[in-house]
């Protein structure tokens, strides 16, 4: 089904729900294709290729929303569902804050950004690039086994469609390829991975030198050792640092604020990192995996500067935690099919900062190398932080030895507050940081 057939579809659900009683309408047609393959031990494991359309249908009659959803697009099937979802809305609660945006709100222009690679990789590329990233891993010497390699592509169509008048449409697409493998035999193994994803193919990393690191990266984390407890600086490798930037956007999202459970509700420009810290949500960079036009609401996205010179200076924010808030939309409001919508970030960022990894490392006389996260106990009520951790620890200055099964933690504001980044960003995952420097955590291990 093309562009001018779906919003066709979804406007003629928004006529019939409005000749039904619905006050007002929206609906969003999601199609997707993709395909992946994996190889474990030279041996092809899977071959998976998915075509789906989805549509999801919200509507509100005064007050009251519901939402319904559905893959079946076929004419008697939407015609039950327009019928479902009013029938829904009649007994559904008051919701004050629930409502689609004003007509002077909604984006008045769609401009198109570099997001979408029309090249759809036959199987035989994927697997031919799994297999390559697989069997360059497992050619590294100490590497013992395999957990597989893996490719995959997707592209996808969204389009909204709204009573208040706003109709766009936006097509993106991914290419991945992967590789995890373990090092080393019976209860000494370690297990590690990489991989690269990109909008377009062409960007994408060779899969030989993405299985080649994932084999390295095992066989450095043999015969970890685990330190004595100390209170010492934690460096983030970039893989793990992001998480950072995860913690500070779960904790500005307006959900959380309005119901006032985070950790940062009363944190609105306030400096909550040292100065000159930046992080920066972007959707609109050029061949970003979260790049877009316009939010789940029909508002305009922009680039924003969440964090500025260590001061926080916005929360992500859809139309109703925006009214709950007495602010204006931010223009972060996803949704899936199925659901209402709710506040994300874009392509989020720590910028970087002046010191190379080394330089931010060189004055450490003991200190952790953090690589690899585990466990998840992060309270976003009061900021406390502890989790499961292994990496490298740093001896005057250099990585030294393996390190595994320590417990990290501290309070996400005093680790902001003490958080220095380095100036090795890479753009890759859609929440991104350099490697970070945290002074003053709890380092817990059961060595002696």
């Amino acid at each position: 089904m093309d562009k001018d057939q779906q919003i066709d579809l979804l406007q003629g659900l928004i006529e019939r729900a409005r000749r039904a009683g619905a006050d007002s309408a929206d609906g969003v047609f999601i199609e997707s294709r993709s395909m992946s393959v994996a190889q474990r031990l030279g041996k092809p494991e899977a071959v998976e290729r998915s075509e789906e359309q989805d549509v999801g249908f919200r509507v509100f009659v005064g007050k009251r929303q519901s939402v319904v959803s559905t893959t079946d697009t076929k004419a008697g099937n939407l015609v039950e569902l327009v019928d479902r979802v009013i029938a829904m809305a009649r007994v559904a609660p008051e919701d004050q804050y629930a409502g689609l945006a004003e007509p002077g709100e909604i984006a008045q222009s769609i401009p198109e950004f570099d997001m979408f690679d029309s090249t759809e990789p036959p199987a035989e590329r994927l697997i031919e690039r799994a297999a390559t990233a697989e069997e360059a891993a497992l050619g590294v010497k100490g590497v013992t086994n395999s957990e597989g390699g893996e490719a995959g592509w997707s592209a996808s169509r969204v389009t909204l469609t709204a009573s208040n008048g706003f109709t766009g449409s936006y097509q993106r697409s991914s290419h991945s390829v992967s590789a995890v493998v373990l090092a080393g035999e019976g209860q000494g193994m370690e297990r590690d991975y990489d991989y690269s994803a990109t909008v377009y193919e062409s960007d994408l990393e060779d899969a030989a030198v993405i299985g080649k690191s994932a084999g390295q990266r095992a066989v450095r984390r043999l015969n970890p050792r685990r330190p004595r407890s100390a209170t010492v600086p934690v460096v983030y490798d970039p893989r793990v640092s992001r998480s950072l930037i995860g913690h500070l956007a779960g904790g500005l999202n307006g959900s959380s604020i309005a119901r006032g459970t985070s950790f940062l509700k009363d944190a609105m420009h306030s400096a909550i990192f040292s100065q000159g810290i930046e992080i920066l949500d972007d959707p609109h960079r050029a061949r970003g995996l979260r790049t877009k036009p316009f939010d789940a609401e029909g508002i305009a996205t922009m680039r924003r500067a969440i964090i500025d010179d260590g001061h926080v200076r916005s929360w992500f924010l859809d139309l109703a935690t925006s009214r709950q808030l007495g602010q204006a939309t931010t223009g972060h409001a996803t949704r899936s099919p199925g659901g209402v919508p709710g506040p994300s970030p874009t392509n989020l960022f720590l910028s970087p900062g002046e010191a190379s990894p080394s330089e931010l490392m060189a004055d450490i006389q003991s200190g952790l190398y953090v690589t690899e996260l585990m466990g998840m106990s992060v309270d976003m009520v009061t900021g406390d932080y502890s989790r499961g951790a292994g990496g490298f620890w740093i001896q005057n200055g250099e990585i030294t030895y393996p390190v595994s099964d320590v417990t990290i933690a501290g309070n996400l504001k005093d680790m902001f507050a003490a958080l220095t980044p380095a100036n090795d960003l890479v753009l890759r995952y859609g929440t991104d940081a350099p490697t970070v420097r945290v002074d003053g955590m709890t380092v817990a291990g059961p060595g002696n």
